[in-house]
């Protein structure tokens, strides 16, 4: 058994680097691992250009903020931020002026002399990245960090996140199961799953061309729509049967299907690429209205096709309800193509 395998990652100095991947992936023990709290059984980690597998923890000038916030209940904020300074031997009037600046950036000037049983999720989490902030380190490890706030603080401190990280113009490597964290946070980012690396890049460019069939389900809410489809001719012209229909195909992805040689193809939709068919189109697909989800700004419409379904995101305008026919089409350049058999990706 192990934990992660065959893990290379480079991440570029001061940047904002996200892990992501569901829960038991790795990405919490490659964090760890660089963080020094866990030895990797091989394999070479370096910070700049040292070497640091036998450093210990304390000296790669790190600083890490965990899931839990880790406070001292019997210490104030103040005391809390403070106490890493001075088990480092830091002078008084230092601590004071680092502890002072952290809150200021972090917004806590006015909490400092109260308890952390005193504070709200959100202020206990910026209190926990204010005693790594004072240390000023060469990178901060964060695993987690928002996951026990509720939505609307999440979204409140991923901004001060970003704008941190902006300020201090250090590294970040963050670590998150949260899709949207990723995409809204990230500049590069590594996806994990089963302990190997399925994907690194922007967040934009994974979101776009996803290398394999997890990643396509895995980023994008509502996850891409996923179809069985096979190769076939349509009035003699190259076409791709899916849903109970056949969609036409330019001559580039053709080309591709023949080359890859897969015996079973999956078809990826995203959500949004479906709409609603324009009279007489004849690639579209046809299915029944199964459930209608509005979210105030647009409305997440489950389709049932001949063969599966397909989930869309249509604007709240266009007023369908369930049991309702409904007509769909997707641009031929909106579809992602995969090996049913590898899950790999079809270029």
């Amino acid at each position: 058994m192990y934990a992660l395998r065959d893990l290379n990652l480079e991440v570029p100095d001061r940047s904002f680097f996200v892990l992501l991947g569901p829960s038991g992936c790795g990405k919490t023990t490659a964090l760890r691992i660089v963080a020094g709290l866990e030895e990797a059984s091989e394999g070479t980690l370096q910070i700049d250009d040292r070497v640091v597998n036998d450093v210990p923890a304390k000296d790669r000038d790190l600083a890490m903020v965990f899931q839990s916030y880790a406070l001292y209940p019997h210490l104030s904020v103040y005391d809390n931020i403070a106490f890493g300074l001075r088990m480092r031997k830091h002078s008084g009037e230092e601590i004071d002026r680092l502890v002072r600046d952290a809150a200021s950036t972090l917004g806590l000037d006015t909490l400092l002399k109260r308890k952390p049983g005193e504070l709200s999720g959100g202020q206990r989490q910026r209190v926990a990245l204010g005693r790594a902030i004072v240390r000023r380190p060469r990178v901060f490890l964060m695993d987690e960090p928002l996951s026990n706030l509720d939505a609307q603080m999440r979204v409140q401190t991923r901004a001060e996140l970003i704008k941190l990280h902006r300020r201090l113009g250090v590294t970040f490597i963050y670590v998150t199961h949260d899709q949207v964290e990723a995409m809204t946070m990230g500049e590069r980012v590594a996806v994990l799953q089963g302990g190997e690396l399925q994907q690194v890049g922007p967040p934009q460019e994974v979101y776009d061309r996803p290398a394999n069939l997890f990643l396509a389900q895995f980023i994008g809410s509502p996850a891409m729509n996923v179809l069985e489809a096979e190769a076939a001719q349509l009035e003699g012209q190259p076409a791709l049967r899916a849903g109970g229909v056949f969609l036409r195909l330019p001559a580039p992805i053709w080309t591709a299907l023949q080359v890859a040689g897969a015996k079973r193809v999956a078809l990826g939709i995203r959500p949004e690429h479906l709409t609603p068919a324009p009279a007489g189109a004849a690639d579209a697909f046809e299915g029944q209205v199964d459930v209608v989800e509005s979210l105030g700004s647009e409305q997440h419409v489950t389709v049932t096709l001949a063969e599966g379904s397909l989930v869309t995101r249509l604007s709240v305008d266009l007023r369908v309800q369930p049991g309702d026919s409904i007509r769909l089409a997707v641009a031929p350049e909106r579809l992602h193509l995969f090996d049913a058999g590898t899950g790999r990706r079809i270029e």
